[in-house]
């Protein structure tokens, strides 16, 4: 399950010995089959299958597995075009390579934004199939029978007129001689004997046993451990350490002190955590030591006040007409922290590098490591793990920036493990966005629309050539495309980077306050209206449409309209986001004190053709949970440029007796696959916060919820 991905030189080898290697183009939907080292050369694939001899087929994965469950997803697909046995099916991670590898739909080596399922639904699907065709045929030639008069199952092509079978190993030498069709027949969706199909994950059992490797399990012979300390304020730098008290614990190897981090080498973990707290460090603060979370929402403020760049040219909504409603929303920096602790083990050598780690870009990680050496990128050997929780945290490098510029003073290789405080507090972090809307009613009846969004560009930053015209396609995700027909809507951007942090990509990105923001703004018009929140939703969907029946479903399963106790309420978020369209029903109960206990959540999801349902419900359900740790308890911030919060005991998670009851339903869809990881996250807060209306009369407009300002007053 977890071997490393094989080399070009071992592919060959592989064809050689008489197995059958199909390369796929993924990006530009070209099929070709590397049957010699000549044609293997000349083609630069972006994912492979291997067929051996003996049947097995395995999938190089071009996307990273952080429990998401891509590669059971992405193997259902091979599997159900190739007729394979998924029981045959192994799979191995891709090394890194934008050329070969890259995600169809950002053109380079990425895990994130949903995009899995939607880049390489077709892709996969066409490289089963052609190498079903090509298997086939290399049958039929054996048998000099035509190959129409072909099936396949279970790995083996069969011929019903003769009796006769043979499995696909035996043909795989002479198929690696074919050439490929170029546009493979798929399959019927009726014909369909997996896809669709609930299916267990094909990692669980190695979960369960530990055989899996993490990469803080990558234990390279002889490797020492180190954790470090960086500044505590962006920009700061190291003054002054005293390391006297730190030399003299046992198992303490090394102490390394560069510009802005100080590292404690040590013999295990352990050795390293006891040095690096023996340290006395003291920092120059540098520009940012008065950075609060106050100036952090003056900033953002601040900004507002300009224009903006029209993203959609609808009328500005004049503030002082008749019927005018204006809300503001705004949402917090967020920490990613993942169960497995952030970590890299690198390995220096003259003129090449090595790492073991869990990245979500693997051809960042190779050319920073790179750079750090001044080193060609193909210096660097990269051997990607399995993530233990990503959620945008580990698409980006800086950890590995770290642990390379710590490993250049080892002699040897070394594990870079991040403590949980030190990653929680010197972290990129969830982007400080606001939201400001305006709307016109007219008889209760919507005429104009206007949103303006104000946040950083991670965009510009992550992936400059997504960054044009000066917008963040990802700050104005969920408020440019929205479940609802809003007349002549106008859209506005301004971008503002916050003094005193870095921000970088969350679970759920932009749509975490746009569809926060916008579903909050449309309860508000409803009570304005004096309509019914559902009601008032159906009246800005199509009756035939998508959005519609996501929400009609979720209403009718939560049973909307039921009575409930005093201070118990219902909410509604109808969301379009990362392709897919899902309806949450939250029913909460607000205490005296103003706590809020989220006792059911009900949500209906269309995310298109669902290949495997217990996948798609399972990341629903994750990303509920994830997103109401964020609803509840959540929240980064700062005092004289220092995070306050450590670990998970100031930076909450959802716990057990907090858990709600969760139902999921999925609709049946011929469409193309929508996204599903993030999703789920997203519609939790302004589903809570509606119930929280409904409940209390109160509309929240920050996030997390505050039980202050929903307490009974005596």
């Amino acid at each position: 399950m977890n071997a490393a991905a094989p080399t070009r030189r071992q592919l060959l080898h592989g064809i050689a010995a008489g197995g059958f290697v199909l390369a796929v183009g993924l990006a530009g939907g070209q099929l070709a089959v590397a049957g010699d080292s000549a044609h293997a050369a000349a083609f630069a694939p972006d994912a492979f299958i291997r067929i051996g001899t003996d049947g097995a087929t395995t999938l190089i994965m071009p996307q990273v597995e952080m429990g998401q469950g891509i590669y059971t997803t992405l193997a259902m697909l091979i599997a159900e075009e190739l007729d394979a046995d998924l029981a045959t099916v192994t799979l191995a991670e891709a090394p890194p390579s934008d050329a070969l590898y890259g995600n169809p739909l950002f053109k380079v080596q990425m895990t994130g934004g949903s995009t899995s399922v939607r880049a390489y639904f077709v892709p996969m699907r066409k490289a089963g199939a052609a190498a079903r065709a090509m298997l086939v045929q290399a049958a039929a030639a054996r048998w000099n029978v035509d190959p129409a008069t072909c099936t396949t199952e279970s790995g083996q092509v069969h011929h019903a007129a003769s009796s006769r079978s043979i499995g696909y190993g035996a043909v795989a030498g002479a198929a690696a001689r074919l050439k490929p069709p170029a546009e493979p027949m798929l399959k019927d969706p009726k014909a369909f004997r997996l896809v669709g199909k609930p299916h267990r994950r094909l990692d669980t059992a190695h979960k369960v046993d530990g055989s899996l490797q993490y990469g803080i399990d990558a234990m390279p012979e002889g490797v020492k451990f180190a954790t470090l300390c960086a500044s505590p304020v962006l920009g700061g730098k190291v003054a002054h350490v005293d390391d006297s008290q730190a030399k003299a614990l046992p198992g303490v190897r090394q102490i390394i002190v560069l510009d802005d981090i100080v590292a404690v080498v040590g013999d295990h973990m352990w050795a390293a955590k006891q040095g690096l707290d023996a340290l006395a460090i003291t920092w120059n603060d540098g520009a940012n030591a008065a950075v609060s979370t106050e100036t952090l929402w003056q900033g953002l403020q601040a900004a507002a006040a300009q224009p903006g760049i029209a993203v959609t040219k609808g009328a500005v909504v004049d503030p002082n007409a008749e019927g005018v409603v204006s809300a503001y929303y705004e949402i917090p920096a967020l920490a990613h922290a993942p169960m497995e602790p952030m970590n890299c083990t690198v390995h220096v050598k003259p003129g090449a590098c090595e790492l073991w780690v869990g990245t979500q870009v693997s051809t960042m990680a190779q050319g920073i490591a790179a750079k750090v050496l001044g080193l060609p990128p193909e210096a660097v050997t990269l051997n990607n793990h399995l993530i233990g929780g990503g959620f945008g945290r580990r698409l980006e490098v800086d950890m590995v920036e770290k642990a390379v510029r710590v490993a250049q003073k080892v002699d040897g290789p070394v594990k870079v493990v991040w403590t949980r405080e030190e990653d929680i507090q010197k972290a990129r972090y969830r982007s400080i966005y606001g939201s400001w809307l305006r709307a016109k009613l007219d008889q209760g009846k919507l005429v104009a629309w206007e949103h303006k969004v104000v946040g950083p560009a991670v965009i510009a930053r992550f992936l400059p050539p997504a960054f044009t015209g000066g917008i963040d396609p990802d700050a104005i995700d969920g408020a440019v495309e929205t479940p609802y027909a809003l007349p002549n809507p106008a859209t506005r951007y301004v971008r503002h980077e916050p003094v005193g942090i870095e921000t970088c990509f969350w679970r759920g990105v932009g749509p975490n306050n746009n569809v926060f923001s916008t579903e909050c703004f449309v309860d508000l018009l409803a009570n304005k209206a004096g309509k019914d929140p559902l009601d008032y939703r159906r009246s800005l969907t199509d009756p035939k449409g998508r959005a519609r029946h996501v929400l009609d479903l979720a209403a009718e399963k939560a049973g909307w309209g039921t009575p409930l106790p005093a201070r118990s309420g219902r909410g509604i978020c109808l969301q379009f986001a990362f392709g897919s369209y899902l309806a949450t029903i939250a029913e909460v109960a607000v205490a005296d004190d103003g706590t809020v206990r989220v006792q059911r959540l009900v949500t209906a999801v269309d995310c298109g053709v669902t290949v495997n349902p217990d996948g798609v419900v399972a990341q629903i359900q994750g990303g509920h949970v994830f997103g109401l740790s964020a609803v509840l308890h959540q929240q980064i911030t700062l005092e004289k440029g220092r995070v306050q919060q450590s670990n998970f005991h100031d930076y909450r998670v959802l716990r057990i007796d907090e858990m709600p009851q969760i139902e999921v339903h999925l609709v049946p869809s011929g469409e193309a696959p929508g996204g599903i990881g993030e999703p789920g996250t997203v519609s939790v807060q302004p589903a809570v916060a509606n119930a929280v209306y409904a409940a209390t009369g109160m509309q929240l407009t920050r996030m997390p919820i505050d039980p202050n300002l929903i307490a009974r007053k005596a």
